[in-house]
């Protein structure tokens, strides 16, 4: 089915024409077209035009018109054609696709609401109001299997040897290693914590080690540090949005959940029975 409407959705763009001229004042509730007694309207059309990929929006509206307009027919026939052929999976959809986008669409205006700039600032003034200066580090590593092997590649450093050269011929982090073992900078958190340890230890120019951790032994090399720069308000958009819609979203679904009366009877089945495809059929 999803490939039949996609070779629908095609022709119909490739083939479309100039639209209809619309009544005087038309309005969302005028009628374009009529199927067998069953109207389609101006506003179904509008609305199929916002839901579309932002490649078609882009086309002439009097390609997007009259194609658009040709779709909703074939699929108002389609439609009529299944009668009451529907089969409980098909209706079982339904309702879920229904419930999904009346949820979205009872949400949306509460997200909107609650992300505004003041609300963006507040966020961002909590999350830095306590705190403090942090340093970043310029690391470079030589990665190998046995304390053995970094032993005695920290005694070839010792005597002269180039640690990036080492890094090349013998690490096994081969991402690095390809790059003498240069980490470049991070902060704390970035690495596992007997690594981090022993870079927050480390005297720059100085090598630390052998340090275990879980992928083997490890020479480190602390070539520079830096006072980390705070990030702006900008920088953390994203992120803080998506901190305050979850917290505004919890909130309402809270109270929502506070005043409804929630029955669930069901908590006693099998959970296995949600895998059994054959209920549907019953």
């Amino acid at each position: 089915m999803a490939k039949a409407m996609r070779f629908l959705t095609g022709a119909v763009f490739a083939l479309a024409m100039a639209g209809p001229a619309l009544a005087e004042d038309p309005t969302a509730d005028t009628v374009v077209a009529t199927v067998n007694g069953t109207n389609i309207t101006l506003g179904n059309l509008i609305v199929a035009r916002e839901g579309l990929p932002e490649q078609y929006k882009t086309l002439p509206a009097e390609a997007l018109f009259k194609g658009i307009l040709d779709q909703m027919v074939q699929q108002t026939l389609l439609e009529q054609s299944m009668g009451d052929k529907l089969s409980k999976t098909d209706m079982l959809r339904l309702e879920n696709d229904r419930r999904g986008y009346l949820a979205n669409a009872a949400l949306s205006p509460i997200v909107t609401g609650a992300v505004t700039d003041a609300a963006l600032k507040t966020a961002y003034d909590e999350k830095f109001k306590d705190a403090k200066p942090s340093t970043e580090y310029h690391a470079s590593h030589i990665l190998v299997e046995t304390e053995e092997e970094a032993n005695k590649l920290k005694a070839e450093l010792a005597a002269g040897g180039d640690f990036a050269a080492l890094a090349k011929a013998n690490s096994k982090d081969t991402g690095s290693g390809a790059n003498g073992g240069d980490l470049g900078w991070f902060g704390l958190g970035a690495m596992v914590k007997p690594f981090e340890d022993a870079v927050v230890a480390a005297k720059v120019g100085e090598v630390e080690g052998p340090i275990k951790s879980d992928f083997g032994y490890h020479l480190i090399l602390v070539s520079e540090t830096r006072v980390a720069k705070q990030p702006t308000l900008d920088d953390l958009r994203e992120e803080l949005s998506a901190q305050i819609e979850q917290k505004a979203v919890e909130a309402h679904i809270k109270e929502l959940t506070d005043a409804a009366k929630i029955e669930k009877p069901g908590e006693g089945l099998d959970p296995k029975l949600i895998l059994d495809l054959t209920l549907l059929n019953k």
